[in-house]
């Protein structure tokens, strides 16, 4: 693995294979209660960011920058062989994985992405978080792990998780490189939102959206109106809805992906009762 490639684990031996991108100070545990049913329909590949976990932290800016997410998304996919694949993003990771399906869209069979306010962000957001990030950034050069356990975002806050899951993203979070966490603050976060862009989407996409977390509302219902090719299922967790309702996330992604797969067939067209589309 060189500086400009991300740790990635390959689970099952059949299907397609499906990238699954998890958000910042999160981790390849992010998963762990989805990988078991996913593997039944597909291929999950885990990375993990930059600096994150295994992945190595490069030197410099520039590798954490959205466009170079995308260029490390599409080395990887031609590595494992595939002309194309499912992407999944959750959360920051969500942003991630929309902007390659724009770029990419001749490389995705279909994408899914969760909760995610850094993906459909709007521009004056953006301006008013840049003083925030600017000093969390400065907080976590200046005081390293302390800084970055005060985040709420933190797995030692997530108490709603189940304790196995939380405990190994903790465990991951002591792999975290400090320096790199602030790069993905600055260089990442604030150059996310792919808002403007989600018109030209010209990919079959699956939100499956964790109903509980109010403050992705506006960003949910603007997607709806806005986003081509767009199904959205509605799950009763909040932010992390791939933890808190694992085996609801799994039944939806599975039935998402068998539809993708035979799109000629009725019985694989997902079940959308209790979702909502445009």
């Amino acid at each position: 693995m060189t500086e400009a490639d991300l740790a990635y684990e390959v689970h099952g031996d059949r299907g397609p294979h499906l990238l699954l991108v998890h958000g910042m100070l999160s981790s390849r545990a992010q998963w762990d209660l989805n990988l078991a049913a996913l593997r039944g329909v597909a291929r999950p590949v885990v990375v993990e960011l930059f600096g994150h976990g295994r992945s190595p932290n490069p030197r410099g800016e520039a590798a954490f920058t959205p466009g170079h997410y995308v260029s490390a998304f599409e080395r990887l996919r031609e590595r494992l062989g595939d002309e194309r694949w499912f992407v999944c993003g959750q959360s920051l990771g969500g942003a991630l994985t929309l902007r390659y399906a724009l770029e990419h869209p001749g490389r995705v069979i279909a994408q899914i992405f969760t909760n995610s306010n850094s993906a459909l962000a709007r521009a004056d957001w953006t301006r008013a978080a840049e003083p925030a990030m600017q000093e969390l950034a400065a907080a976590i050069r200046a005081r390293g792990r302390e800084a970055l356990e005060r985040m709420a975002i933190h797995p030692r806050r997530a108490m709603q998780l189940p304790a196995g899951v939380r405990d190994a993203l903790i465990a991951d979070s002591e792999l975290h490189a400090p320096d790199a966490i602030a790069k993905t603050a600055l260089h990442t976060v604030l150059a996310s939102s792919v808002r403007e862009r989600i018109d030209q989407n010209r990919v079959p996409t699956l939100l499956v959206r964790g109903r509980r977390e109010r403050r992705f509302d506006e960003a949910a219902e603007f997607a709806a109106r806005t986003m081509p090719l767009l199904q959205t299922v509605d799950i009763d967790a909040g932010h992390a809805v791939n933890i808190e309702a694992a085996d609801a996330f799994n039944a939806a992604v599975i039935r998402f992906v068998e539809a993708a797969l035979s799109p000629s067939d009725p019985s694989t067209t997902p079940d959308t009762s209790g979702s909502t589309s445009p």
